[in-house]
């Protein structure tokens, strides 16, 4: 067998790497989360004379309120007046006040992406020269709050409950059918339903609050869940909760069904109906994610919708086959434990929905990322690492409970419960038949019964067990208590063989006969139960798999919490767009920057002596473009001898004395060993511009020198 997988192993992960470069390579434009591309005036900049309105270009459509932009003067008053508007396209306005003094003045946006999810800002452009501000200029986005907290809490647990309630049902009606009448199992699909139900009305009733103000004292708004109602989330989360009233009788009909004995031929007409309604259903909550999330918008979405929906369905079936599978494993009967073949059809279950997660996930990773830089520049990418190696130990773990039941198939291996009672049950008549015509009276009848037991337990299979003596001790007494409870009564069978009394003709006597035999019935039941499950338990095969699929299920529920976090975070296509967008509009004429040590438009040489030990130096200061704008600087340090060399801490401050303007402080990151850099250093005018380098070489040992530099 494994000679035969290796070669298809191999052509699959061939295939894998091929598809995966041909579609990274040939990526196009798109995007799937808005971002500030633009603005008029633009961040940082210094006009003459105040404007008459600011507007904003994002990277795709978005849905403004009444109070999405607004613009603040340096004391924090709002200028602006009248509701924003769109101008056609991805643009929208908002008029200002006439005669606005000169000052620096904050424009702050908080919008809802065509994907559903809230994006905020704030940057600031100045009138005639900068002024001191009251204003912070800091996205203080609504999502950031208690309200956002909850909202991402509400999607992990409807995520959750998707994946349990549609897993588990397939997992009973493709894979073990007997387990529609287990409660445990039950009970996991049900309450699966519940979770997703509970969690689509708390969204439904969070999400005004959560795209606008973030107070939770809005969450019952009926103003803002009306308007809701009338978005493409809030037509989502209502599409939900009405399929997830057909889900409900689904849930019935399948596990209602396990109580009605039906022929072979009713049985199937009955899965057949349930696996085409419960697909239909299980689609149609699928696609209330994908028509309201990342999905809908960007690059094909035509196209990228039903893969988002092949993808969530084979989430569920795997995560959530898996956490039936475990359930049954630790909590179903002894009398009906999840056989062999029930494990073997869903480990090929789950095979077939690992391959349509590979297939649509490498369509969903080029569709979002669109280079291989953006795995590792972006957060959405590396979270995507994360995911993908969290997949990875996953199919591992999946390969080990692979063996274990390949085991557990394997001809001489201890059977179920079932499978014992079974063998048990075919012996107890042959033997029973023959005593009973030999026995004579109510004695010979006992003794029939002791006999058939022991010829049962006899040719019963003796299982593979890894118990300790306890186990063997407590096994042993069972059977002391079992042929006590038979000289007892010389009337009892276990398993399917009825219990009779026959007394020489006083009824009295008989009823109470009756009655004691039942009740030795029932503690025989239940003792043959319980020597049943440690045999079961003891199964070194059974065991193997239940510690394998339990390390799988651990790692679904952190794959499950990336999972959702993925769909609440901007995609790296679209934040690389906005990057470079943000790049253009600020510095439009700009020449490309250069890292390299005096290449830039302002290159300043400053020495320095701290006093201390190896407090002498030089510091560079490279600013290019050196214009009104964005700029970057890079700073290089180096001692005397021209050696680089890193110092505890380094601060830099512009200053314009002439407009008293700053100071204005970069703190620069380290790149490399005596190489420090900032970008988007924002230069609001020209002038004569004051550089001062604060370094510091030790605890008690710092120093600050300057240079003038002409800017703009």
């Amino acid at each position: 067998m494994t000679q035969t997988i290796a070669p298809r192993v191999r052509t699959l992960v061939l295939l894998f790497l091929a598809v995966t470069g041909a579609l990274l390579a040939g990526a196009a434009p798109a995007s799937a989360h808005a971002a500030l591309t633009g603005s008029d005036p633009r961040q940082g900049t210094v006009v003459e004379t105040a404007p008459a309105q600011v507007s904003l270009t994002f990277s795709e459509p978005v849905a403004v309120s009444d109070d999405a932009l607004r613009v603040l003067d340096p004391k924090g008053e709002r200028v602006d007046k009248g509701d924003p508007a769109g101008t056609g396209g991805t643009t929208y306005t908002v008029r200002l006040l006439g005669g606005l003094p000169d000052g620096t003045y904050t424009v702050t946006y908080q919008v809802v992406s065509a994907d559903s999810h809230p994006v905020a800002g704030a940057f600031t452009f100045s009138v005639g020269a900068p002024s001191e501000t009251s204003v912070e200029a800091s996205a203080q986005s609504s999502a950031d709050g208690l309200v956002g907290s909850l909202y991402g809490a509400g999607r992990y647990l409807s995520y959750a409950g998707f994946v349990v309630m549609v897993g588990g049902a397939a997992f009973v009606l493709a894979c073990w059918q007997r387990g529609s009448g287990v409660r445990a199992v039950q009970r996991l699909v049900v309450s699966g339903w519940l979770t997703l139900t509970a969690s689509t009305l708390a969204l439904l009733l969070l999400r005004g609050s959560y795209t606008s103000s973030g107070k939770i004292g809005d969450v019952l708004d009926l103003t803002l869940l009306s308007g809701v109602l009338q978005t493409k989330t809030g037509a989502a989360l209502v599409s939900r909760l009405l399929l997830l009233a057909a889900a409900a009788l689904f849930i019935a009909v399948l596990f209602g069904s396990a109580q009605y004995r039906r022929n072979d031929e009713e049985r199937r007409d009955l899965s057949l109906g349930l696996a085409v309604g419960g697909t239909v259903v299980a689609a149609g909550l699928a696609a209330s994610w994908a028509m309201s999330e990342h999905a809908s918008q960007g690059l094909q979405p035509g196209l990228a919708m039903p893969v988002d929906v092949v993808h969530l369905l084979a989430v569920a079936a795997w995560l959530g086959g898996l956490t039936a599978l475990l359930v049954a494993l630790y909590r179903a009967p002894a009398d009906t434990a999840v056989d062999t073949a029930a494990v073997q059809r869903f480990s090929r279950l789950a095979f077939g929905s690992v391959i349509a997660l590979v297939v649509t996930g490498i369509y969903q990773s080029w569709r979002q990322l669109g280079s291989w830089s953006a795995f590792t520049d972006t957060r959405y990418g590396q979270l995507l690492l994360v995911k993908i190696g969290l997949v990875a130990v996953m199919v591992g773990i999946a390969y080990a409970s692979r063996r274990w039941t390949a085991r557990l198939a394997e001809p001489g291996a201890p059977g179920t419960p079932r499978e014992k009672r079974e063998e048990t049950a075919a012996t107890v008549p042959a033997t029973g038949g023959g005593a009973g015509q030999e026995g004579t009276g109510a004695t010979g009848t006992g003794e029939t019964g002791a006999g058939t037991e022991k010829t049962a337990a006899a040719s019963a299979p003796t299982p593979v067990s890894t118990a300790s003596t306890d186990t063997d001790t407590d096994a042993d007494a069972d059977a002391d208590a079992d042929a006590d409870a038979e000289r007892e009564k010389p009337a009892v069978v276990t398993g399917s063989v009825e219990v009779r009394a026959e007394d020489s003709g006083a009824g009295a006597k008989a009823g109470g006969d009756s009655a004691r035999a039942a009740q030795l019935a029932r503690q025989r039941a239940a003792v043959a139960t319980a020597r049943q499950k440690r045999l079961r338990d003891a199964d070194p095969n059974r065991f193997g798999l239940r510690r394998s699929v339990l390390a799988e299920a651990g790692v679904a529920v952190v794959l499950l919490a990336i999972t959702t976090v993925l769909t609440q975070t901007e995609p790296g296509r679209t934040e690389q767009e906005a990057e470079r967008a943000a790049s253009a509009s600020s510095v439009p004429s700009a020449p490309s920057s250069s890292s390299a040590q005096g290449t830039g438009a302002v290159t300043l040489n400053m020495p320095f002596d701290t006093g201390g030990k190896d407090g002498k130096g030089v510091v560079t200061i490279d600013l290019d473009p050196a214009r009104v704008g964005g700029n970057s600087l890079h700073v290089y340090v180096e001692r005397t001898d021209g050696k680089a060399f890193d110092v505890p801490e380094l601060k830099v401050a512009l200053t314009l004395s002439a407009k008293s303007i700053g100071p204005l402080p970069v703190i620069p990151d380290r790149v490399s060993t005596g190489h420090l850099s900032a970008s988007g250093v924002q230069i609001p005018m020209a002038g004569d511009w004051t550089v001062e380098v604060t370094v510091r070489t030790s605890d008690i040992d710092q120093v600050t020198v300057s240079k003038n530099a002409q800017i703009g």
